[in-house]
């Protein structure tokens, strides 16, 4: 794997609950760094990406909030995502709210594009995330990512996305909180949907290695977008949108482990970690030990904690 490159995206303006800002500075705390090293992985650290002066900006839903910053955050994390993926780097976007994934999948289809390679998308979320500017009634932008990244209307305000993802390379994995708006919008687009329901009847393997089959078979670069409340509640509560009924510590290590051993993943977000929310950091810590089921370590290599 090339070397890591982690992106701090201190990003509080796709929702309104306050404390994902602090989401990077946890998981510098938590040892991410440290955890990639250890599976004798290069790490550089870049800092996090600052606010460019915000344009004015206006949305004709009088619900969106926070557009000029959520657009300024997007092409910013965009420019710095191509930066490091052209650098030969495999970039972590510490988040952050899920808004941030505007600019980091775009950042990776765009070097994707001048790579002559399709781009697919893993989304490891409760949520699905497929509102647009002008249908969200909560105002809230950071459910409207994967919409911008699979070329719906409604997002004049952002720059053109470089190459909308077609919904046959868009996995969402562990739905299971979607709004009727959405989900007529996802059928028109036919993007496979393994909601939690699918898991339990067919388990985590099948529908994950079908779709890493094919990503496979097209030379794909794989973005995966992991946030917090794919994650049950139970194990993982640092996350303001938390729904019952996410995977479950060995479900979630299995999910990372089948993507290490497939060598295709090229870039990943880390979203919606509030560490305010957190228990003693549990949730931070899980998700860097997630991220080294990524890079390589296995289960069976975790020592035993004292009881």
């Amino acid at each position: 794997m090339p070397k890591t490159i982690l992106i701090g995206a201190p990003i509080d303006s796709g929702q309104k609950r306050p404390g994902c800002l602090m989401g990077p500075a946890a998981y510098r705390v938590a040892g991410l760094a440290r955890e990639i090293a250890s599976e004798g992985h290069g790490v550089e650290d870049w800092g996090d990406v600052t606010l460019p002066p915000l344009q004015e900006v206006a949305c004709p839903n009088p619900s969106v909030h926070s557009l000029a910053e959520t657009l300024g955050w997007t092409k910013i994390l965009m420019n710095r995502v191509d930066d490091a993926l052209s650098e030969g780097g495999f970039p972590i976007i510490m988040g952050g709210d899920h808004s941030l994934a505007l600019g980091s999948v775009a950042g990776a289809a765009a070097f994707a594009e001048r790579q002559d390679r399709p781009l697919f998308l893993l989304w490891l979320d409760a949520h699905s995330d497929f509102h647009t500017p002008m249908t969200t009634t909560t105002g809230n932008l950071h459910g409207t990512p994967l919409a911008y990244i699979a070329g719906r209307d409604g997002f004049d305000a952002f720059p053109p996305f470089p190459v909308p993802v077609p919904a046959a390379r868009i996995c969402m994995f562990g739905i299971r909180s979607v709004d009727p708006a959405e989900k007529a919008a996802m059928l028109q687009h036919d993007i496979q949907v393994n909601d939690m329901r699918v898991i339990d009847e067919h388990g985590i393997v099948a529908p994950l290695r079908a779709f890493l089959t094919k990503c496979r078979s097209e030379d794909g670069m794989l973005h995966v977008s992991l946030d917090v409340d794919f994650l049950d509640p139970s194990i993982a509560p640092a996350v303001g949108t938390t729904v019952p009924g996410g995977t479950t510590f060995r479900e979630a290590h299995l999910v990372m482990e089948l993507l290490h051993e497939s060598g295709l993943v090229t870039s990943l977000d880390l979203v919606e970690l509030n560490p305010f929310l957190d228990d003693r950091g549990m949730t931070a810590r899980l998700m860097v030990d997630l991220v080294g089921s990524l890079m390589g370590k296995k289960v069976f290599d975790r020592p035993t904690r004292s009881k």
